[in-house]
Parts: structure tokens; C-alpha cells; sequence
């Protein structure tokens, strides 16, 4: 490339397969997966489509549309489907019949989902298995019409995937009070129309992942009541209040346990400036606060943003705040002038990532 001329260097290779893509024409010189898409737009019968998804190692996109209602191509496909294309597939394998209970393909399917070095360089979330274990139990999609039968034995193995996906996720190495918004709103709802997975279902997820993950953390439950805490089954009170309530969850419990243990408390509103307020009371070393709620943020008598500045203040500590509104349409609680200051505007299998990199300082 020249400073007078900004024009890319492209190899003879490259010429001719872009050539291809625009004006189309003989696949002949090109490399072999584009040879096997040519034959495989034009292919007559499923049976000759398995074949050449075998014979050339293609992915679903491949394949024409028509042939995908078929059980003999998915079959091909399954046999070098990557581990996030598999999860992603599932509903559908079920439903055009070849992941059915005892088949051949069931067991390969379940096989896959218990491999933990597969899962491990897959990189998927436990989140994103979580999403995917639940659409696929509902037997239906959050959007269209498709249906499907839900296989017992494929969703054990989803459910087992879970918790070894958590070896994927690295630790931010921070102080980190995650705060869980226990208000009733909070059952209500599905995350990124995923069916029957709600805000406090994701919520306990991720407490339970950061247990498993992070060495220096706590876990706090609050809603509005009277902008105060208690802790845990003393019954001690601080500043005679119940808005707040530590809680024990622990990387050895299930997701139904962690579940119950943010849904035995009090519902009221949301007060987001709790845990702040808790920390400075505490007196307790936090790095990042980061709290979830549904899509009320914030309904106490301390904004959250001016709660923070007062913990840096009094705490010496630079911390940083994330507010994730995991179903909101909108809402803000961040100062847009401080950059230690994240609002998260909806939730999806992304989110988590997000939340990690900024708790890290990478964003």
C-alpha cells in the first residue's frame, strides 16, 4: 500500500476468489470448501448433501435451506460441529428427528456436552449454556413457531455442562461485592427472549459463577425496605434496617439452591445505593460493586453515583460501579464524566464479558 495510491496488495489467490464471489462462475482453482458450497447449492437430494458435507467438512451455511429440515444432513453435520454450534443446534436436531431418546445421535450429542476439554476450548460461557439448557427444556422458541419434544438425557447433559463451563471463565482478580436485586419484579420476565430463564434466575447464575471463580468477593441481596441491612440468620440489625442481606452462596451449591436463597428474603423496591452505603458502613475493601436489577434502578434517598463517590472518599479506594438492568428499556444511574462508572442497558449471553473486562480496568 502506497501513501499516494491506497490500494491493497492481493495475491492472484485472493483475485480470483473475489472474483468468484461478485460475478460467481467455475469454482475450479479456488480452495476446496468453495468447491464443495458450489456442489452443495446444486445438490438434488439430502443424501447427496450429507455426502458432500462429509467429502468437504462444510458447516451448515453451507447448505441449502430446503435440506436443513433433513435428519440425514444434521447427522453429517454433527460429526465435526463445533461445540458452540452444537449448543446452538440442539433445538433444531430435536426437532427434525435426529436427537431423539436412545438414538445413536443422542449419545454423541451427550458425550460432546461432557467433555470438558472440548467445552474448555470452546471458550463458551456457563451463561451461554444456561441460556441454551433452558430454550431447549421449553421446547420452544422465544420467537417463531418451531417446536420440539425435549430429549431427558440432552438436557441432564446441558444441565452437567453448566457447571463445567465455569473452568472458562477468568477471575478479574478484584474485590468484588455483587449486589442481587431481590425484589419481586425480579421472577418476572424473560433475559434477551430467552425462554424462562429471569433476571433472577441469570442473577444467581452469576453469583454462583463468581463464587466459583473469584477469590475476593461478597454476595449481597437488597431491596428498598427501610435503607438498611441485616446479616444473615443472626438477626444483628445495622442502623436498625432490612434493606440488605448477606448471603451464602457457595461454588459447591446447584443453581436451584442459589436460586432459593435470593428468593427466601423480603421483596420490596429498589435501592441501589445499598450496597455502597453497606460497604462504607463495613468498612469493607471493595474494587468494583456491581449490581443487578430487572429495570427499576434506583429508589432510595442516596443516588447510587453520589453513594459511590462517598465510599472512594471515605475508603481511599478508586472503585468502580456497574448497574445492569437486565430488562430494561433504558435507565441511568452512571455519571457520564467518570469513567469508573458502567450502566448496562439489557442483558444477554455478551453481558458477562462486558462486566468482566470493565471490573478488570480493560475497558
Amino acid at each position: 500500500m502506497s501513501a499516494g495510491n491506497p490500494t491493497l496488495d492481493v495475491s492472484p489467490e485472493h483475485a480470483r476468489l473475489f472474483e468468484w464471489i461478485v460475478r460467481g462462475g467455475s469454482s475450479n482453482g479456488l480452495p476446496r470448501i468453495v468447491e464443495g458450497f458450489a456442489r452443495a447449492q446444486v445438490a438434488d437430494k439430502p443424501r447427496e448433501t450429507a455426502d458432500l458435507v462429509r467429502e468437504y467438512r462444510l458447516p451448515r451455511e453451507a447448505v441449502k435451506t430446503e435440506h436443513l429440515a433433513s435428519p440425514v444432513v444434521w447427522e453429517a453435520l454433527l460429526e465435526e460441529m463445533p461445540m458452540t454450534a452444537l449448543i446452538r443446534n440442539l433445538a433444531t436436531m430435536t426437532r427434525v428427528g435426529l436427537l431423539d431418546s436412545g438414538s445413536t445421535a443422542t449419545a454423541e450429542v451427550v458425550a460432546q456436552l461432557g467433555d470438558v476439554d472440548r467445552i474448555q476450548r470452546a471458550r463458551v460461557h456457563p451463561l451461554a449454556v444456561l441460556a441454551a439448557l433452558r430454550t431447549y427444556a421449553s421446547g420452544r422458541g422465544a420467537r417463531g413457531r418451531n417446536e420440539w419434544r425435549p430429549v431427558r438425557q440432552i438436557v441432564d447433559a446441558l444441565d452437567a455442562a453448566f457447571y463445567l463451563a465455569f473452568g472458562n471463565v477468568t477471575p478479574t482478580g478484584k474485590r468484588l461485592l455483587l449486589a442481587l436485586d431481590v425484589s419481586g419484579s425480579m421472577e418476572s420476565g424473560w433475559l434477551a427472549g430467552i425462554p424462562g430463564l429471569s433476571p433472577r434466575d441469570a442473577s444467581a447464575a452469576l453469583a454462583l459463577v463468581t463464587a466459583a471463580t473469584e477469590q475476593d468477593y461478597e454476595i449481597v441481596g437488597f431491596y428498598t425496605g427501610r435503607h438498611g441491612w441485616k446479616a444473615g440468620g443472626r438477626r444483628q440489625w445495622y442502623l436498625g434496617e432490612d434493606g440488605l442481606t448477606p448471603l451464602s452462596i457457595s461454588p459447591r451449591q446447584r443453581l436451584d439452591d442459589a436460586v432459593k436463597a435470593v428468593s427466601d428474603l423480603p421483596f420490596g423496591g429498589t435501592d441501589c445505593a445499598l450496597p455502597m452505603l453497606y460497604a462504607q458502613a463495613k468498612e469493607t475493601a471493595i474494587d468494583t460493586f456491581v449490581i443487578f436489577t430487572d429495570s427499576e434502578t434506583w429508589a432510595g434517598n442516596v443516588h447510587p453515583a453520589n453513594a459511590l463517590r462517598d465510599y472512594r472518599r471515605v475508603s481511599g479506594i478508586d472503585a468502580r460501579l456497574i448497574v445492569v438492568g437486565m430488562v430494561s428499556n433504558g435507565f441511568s444511574i452512571a455519571d457520564p464524566a467518570d469513567q469508573g462508572m458502567l450502566d448496562v442497558v439489557g442483558f444477554n449471553t455478551a453481558t458477562p464479558q462486558l462486566i468482566s473486562e470493565f471490573a478488570r480496568g480493560a475497558l
